[in-house]
């Protein structure tokens, strides 16, 4: 028996050890590659136990035909054709041909469960997936029983998921950790937020984890989950089937639109505004295409920079808030104090607009894709809601760079302590009750305050702590961000010599 692992505080035994066992049967396969045919296999499992599960109470009722489909779909159970019940493909484990047995299951529950069409992987059959590996694989996922009633109550499948998930991001590094936020940063966000009814949007949904938490923290509370309706957007077309598939396995309805697109440039949901948008968007993304958005809507705190999209991001969130809305997000801790191109002055402007209700210094080492701190960020529409207490012209600040534990040498995760001390300080300051300042913890700080450190928001200008951004930041990714900002202002500089030389030139002609 292996060793217990802790995470998040959850207990992990036999996911670790499945995980382990997949991971030995991986080869000389990418992670990224392997990755969609184990979830692929896991769900794929998960819907046919579900499916035999009442196949065979159905069998035992006399007036009852287990082939009926809308039997099924009454319990809100996919309807599993023959050709893809895992009995039949276990059958055909040892066989060279379960690549296409494999494709032409999940073909037919595309086909026949409207939902799930065109986000299953169907790819088995390809020469250069080992075809005796893939039969070892199916034989030791046949070992988990994840689709019974039973474990849907305990949510097996969607801890193994889970698991599966960040292994995979940590497998695959920088890339990997695009589509998965580490679910301590998730809850801190949606224990903050506390989003008991209403909509909820991820523009940056990545693998559905903000959806998938949020769920979590409203049954938790004695919630309805029909209370709250799931919106979101991704990019990567890979991504949002993961994200498709990762919702679908916890029965969570969503409208993540009907394929994947960039929300800068197509926007699936122009007309929503949210109760709560969660989101972790990538972290000082360059290419984001601002250069074609200039005059675009949404920039109604000043034009983002073409070289970086934090607050394009920020305002996209911004546009899609309901008037008494609230967002809580992640950004890179630069997006704190950078004045490079303007950011200043769009934080200035959300400052002054009394858009800032909380600001998060995290610990360094959280994320799969970067080991520098990050923030998080907490905007409202309206800090006089009747729900609290009138917060204007006040932002809370709380640094926990020194929080959370070590998982290994390289990762971090936050404990149950830490998550409920942030939230519930966060809480206790909205609502005025209990609240307390901790030198070095937390402050409650004026717009006058923050005019004095000519707007910049890092906790630890605040708390007592003294704190840079970059402290802890590894000298290569530091010398990569300061050359990013330093080709945007040459950039910038360049744009403005043409501006000046165009209107010289216009003076030149007017003589």
């Amino acid at each position: 028996m292996a060793g217990k692992q802790k995470n998040n505080g959850a207990t992990l035994d036999f996911e670790a050890q499945l995980w382990a066992a997949a991971d030995k049967l991986r080869g000389h396969m990418d992670a990224s590659e392997y990755k969609h045919v184990v979830l692929g296999l896991i769900f794929l499992k998960y819907i046919s136990d579900s499916f035999e599960e009442v196949h065979a109470q159905l069998v035992k009722e006399k007036d009852a035909n287990p082939e009926d489909r809308d039997e099924y779909l009454a319990q809100n159970i996919f309807w599993v054709p023959k050709e893809a019940r895992w009995s039949f493909l276990q059958g055909k484990a040892k066989q060279p041909e379960i690549g296409k047995y494999l494709d032409d299951g999940m073909v037919a529950i595309e086909r026949d469960n409207p939902t799930l069409k065109n986000i299953l992987p169907k790819d088995f059959a390809r020469p250069t997936l080992d075809k005796i590996r893939l039969g070892e694989l199916i034989d030791l996922v046949s070992g988990i029983g994840l689709g019974s009633s039973e474990n849907r109550a305990k949510d097996v499948l969607g801890r193994v998921y889970e698991y599966f998930l960040s292994q995979f991001a940590s497998a695959e590094g920088k890339k990997g950790g695009e589509f998965y936020t580490p679910q301590s940063v998730v809850r801190v966000l949606v224990s903050m937020l506390a989003p008991y009814k209403g909509r909820i949007f991820d523009p940056c949904c990545g693998s559905g984890g903000m959806f998938v938490q949020s769920e979590k923290f409203v049954e938790a509370h004695g919630g309805k989950v029909d209370d709250i309706a799931v919106y979101g957007q991704e990019s990567n077309p890979t991504t949002w089937k993961l994200a498709k598939m990762n919702l679908a396995i916890r029965g969570i309805t969503s409208d993540l639109g009907k394929e994947n697109a960039d929300s800068f440039h197509r926007d699936l949901h122009p007309d929503l505004k949210a109760d709560f948008i969660l989101a972790n968007p990538p972290f000082n993304m360059s290419d984001w295409g601002g250069d074609r958005l200039r005059e675009d809507k949404r920039w109604k705190y000043g034009v983002p920079p073409v070289g970086n999209a934090n607050y394009a991001w920020v305002q996209h969130f911004i546009h899609h808030l309901a008037p008494n809305g609230t967002a809580g997000f992640v950004l890179a801790n630069g997006s704190m104090s950078s004045n490079t191109s303007g950011e200043g002055e769009i934080r200035k402007a959300l400052i002054e607009a009394d858009m800032v209700d909380c600001m998060v210094a995290m610990p360094g080492q959280l994320f799969f894709s970067t080991q520098i701190p990050v923030c998080l960020w907490f905007l409202t529409r309206n800090k006089n809601d009747g729900k609290n207490r009138n917060r204007k012209s006040e932002t809370l600040f709380i640094n926990a760079r020194k929080m959370g534990t070590l998982t290994d040498r390289v990762h971090r995760d936050l404990t149950e302590d830490d998550i409920a001390k942030i939230a519930d300080t966060y809480h206790a300051w909205k609502a005025g009750k209990k609240y307390e300042e901790v030198a070095g913890f937390c402050k409650s700080a004026t717009l006058e305050e923050i005019q004095e450190q000519g707007y910049v928001l890092t906790p630890g200008r605040y708390v007592g702590a003294t704190e840079l951004e970059e402290d802890d930041e590894p000298f290569e990714q530091k010398m990569g961000r300061l050359t990013k900002e330093l080709e945007a202002q040459f950039e910038d500089s360049d744009r403005l010599e043409k501006s000046i030389r165009a209107n010289l030139q216009k003076l030149d002609y007017g003589k």
